[in-house]
């Protein structure tokens, strides 16, 4: 009731006035009009004003400006600025005072363009920290809505950890320094990173001064490369490489580790300016060879993936961190020594004996071939003297030829055990490598692991025979193979070989037999022994000669002799008479002379 006693009638109130409709009373109506315009902003086009924001919505803000109506502006346009509320004081261009609607038409992107240049160098000058949206990617960074400029956000500015993700930052609105303004392209360049870097700075001083090695932290994994993971210890950047992350072999660190994992890791060690810390993974667990079965043993039999290959041999993981080498020695009986990529492959799964084991060195050696019975073991049983088996040629020597009659079993059959008539000068002219030959075990020399063996003992000894056909002084049709300096080589019936001096290929007309002639042939020589047989050509016209010489000297004699005989028919009477009638002169002399 007292704010009622309170009012007061208007005194010159036109009561009469007011009855006939008009309510101005002696005041005009355009002394009003006039009164209202002088209230209101006095506002020409084309220019930046302040303005107060009332209304918004999904689409628009009403800004007023203190003027006669109130301005519409599209909220696209404060997309930079997510925390607008009513209230706040923003700068509007007008575009127009009135439009075909009566509407009062504003713009806050044309303002903040007209304004913005200036506002960009003041907070270069003042290094002050300002807010802009990202509107989208471009090359190497993002483009960012500072003022309504479009500026250029570098793709390393954005954080100070790698980015992986560009598009994630899109629509975002965020904090920025601007750090360089070309004046002339009218270019300008924000930095995020540049803020807190020097928080980081800080941060990273703490985290470096407090470093001591074998201290544990919690760190994100940063970055991951092919030789290591760079662990981000809160400002400080730290490395694992790769040979630290387990006690394992590890192909990769992908294996191990994801990016934005948080571990723990320990301080092996940094340089003295604590620049370059190296980190542990694995240090963290007890080294697996310490961990292993005390009771395993020499002899025992363990399972395991292979690691690594090389020629020699093949590492087996039988546990994270324990590894232990099959020598391609240890792979297979055989002693033909191959590379351990025959035999196995990395990732296969294989078991083994222990051969050897060092826990001091943690070094342990693996065995496949003695998951089998040695197969010297019990050679005299199965490969005894005599047996005759079929064996695989393996390699060659001038003095014979190597077999394998079963993995493990190697023999040699030497160059004079392969034939016993053909002169073998090499082995490959007799067989060839890879090729299966039959052989019968002449000797074991279980020492050494090696057999004796021959090939031609599988047959009769045809020199038995060939003693009877070639004997001494026999004649055969043989033909010349080869021609050496010292004599020629002569193919005989039956397959064998015999030998000839250069004087016994001279033919009757004392031409040198030549290669491929067929002649006959005379042994002058047979050795069962050394199964040689020498033979001669010349000798059979040579003793041809000479029997037709001792022939014709035979009958020449025979005819002396006759006419010996026959001289002697008719002289050896007239001897006597003339020898008797000399005794009968000469005792008639001496009668005479008694007389």
């Amino acid at each position: 009731m007292e704010n009622l006693k309170n009012i007061q009638p208007v005194e010159d109130f036109n009561w009469d006035a007011f009855e006939k409709g008009d309510s101005y009373g002696e005041v005009s109506k355009e002394d009003l009009v006039k009164t209202y315009d002088e209230t209101l902003n006095t506002v020409k086009d084309k220019e930046v004003v302040m303005g107060t924001v009332t209304a918004m919505n999904k689409r628009e803000v009403v800004v007023n400006i203190g003027f006669k109506s109130d301005g519409v502006v599209p909220m696209s346009e404060f997309r930079y600025n997510p925390d607008l509320k009513i209230g706040d004081e923003v700068e509007v261009y007008i575009e127009n005072q009135e439009d075909k609607k009566g509407q009062l038409v504003l713009s806050h992107k044309k303002a903040r363009a007209t304004r913005s240049w200036d506002r960009v160098n003041e907070a270069l000058e003042k290094d002050e920290i300002i807010k802009g949206y990202i509107k989208c990617r471009t090359k190497g960074g993002m483009i960012v809505d500072v003022f309504g400029i479009e500026a250029f956000l570098p793709g390393s500015q954005i954080d100070v950890k790698p980015i992986r993700d560009y598009d994630v930052f899109v629509g975002k609105t965020m904090e920025f320094k601007i750090v360089k303004i070309n004046q002339e392209f009218k270019n300008v360049v924000v930095s995020h990173k540049a803020l807190i870097e020097a928080e980081l700075e800080q941060q990273k001083k703490d985290i470096i001064s407090k470093l001591e090695k074998g201290q544990v932290l919690e760190g994100t994994v940063k970055n991951i490369t092919s030789y290591g993971v760079f662990i981000d210890l809160g400002g400080v950047d730290g490395l694992i490489h790769i040979t630290d992350l387990s006690w394992g072999r590890v192909s990769h660190p992908e294996e191990i580790v994801q990016l934005d994992q948080k571990i723990n890791v320990v301080i092996l060690d940094f340089d003295d300016e604590k620049k370059r810390i190296a980190l542990g993974l694995k240090q963290l667990t007890p080294h697996p060879w310490d961990a292993l079965d005390p009771n395993l043993k020499v002899g025992d039999k363990v399972k395991g993936k292979v690691v690594v290959m090389a020629d020699y041999g093949a590492f087996i993981e039988i546990a994270p961190g324990v590894e232990g080498l099959i020598h391609v020695s240890e792979m297979s009986w055989t002693q033909h020594l191959r590379s351990a990529q025959d035999f196995m492959k990395v990732g296969d799964e294989v078991e083994a004996v222990i051969l050897t084991l060092d826990r001091e060195e943690r070094k342990m050696s693996l065995g496949i071939k003695q998951l089998k019975a040695d197969p010297w073991e019990n050679i005299e049983e199965r490969f005894p003297v005599g047996s005759r088996h079929t064996a695989k040629v393996r390699n060659f020597t001038n003095f014979g030829v190597f077999v394998e009659i079963e993995e493990g079993v190697d023999g040699l059959i030497h160059i004079s055990d392969l034939s016993w008539t053909k002169k073998i000068k090499h082995p490959s002219e007799f067989t060839q490598i890879g090729a299966e030959i039959e052989v019968q075990v002449l000797e074991i020399d279980k020492e050494n692991r090696r057999l004796s063996l021959g090939h031609k003992q599988l047959e009769e000894n045809p020199w038995d025979v060939f003693e009877t056909i070639f004997t001494v002084g026999s004649v055969h049709e043989g033909t010349i193979i080869e021609v050496l300096d010292k004599g020629a080589v002569i193919s005989l019936p039956y397959g064998v070989e015999g030998f000839a001096t250069p004087k016994h290929l001279v033919k009757e007309d004392g031409s040198q037999a030549q290669v491929d002639e067929k002649l006959p042939f005379k042994v002058i020589e047979f050795n069962k022994e050394a199964k040689r047989i020498i033979l001669s050509h010349s000798r059979i016209f040579e003793d041809e000669q000479k029997n037709a010489k001792r022939e014709a000297d035979k009958k020449s004699s025979k005819r002396n002799n006759k006419k010996e005989e026959d001289s002697a028919m008719v002289t050896g009477p007239v001897e006597k008479t003339t020898l008797g009638d000399i005794e009968e002169l000469a005792a008639l002399k001496e009668k005479l002379a008694g007389k």
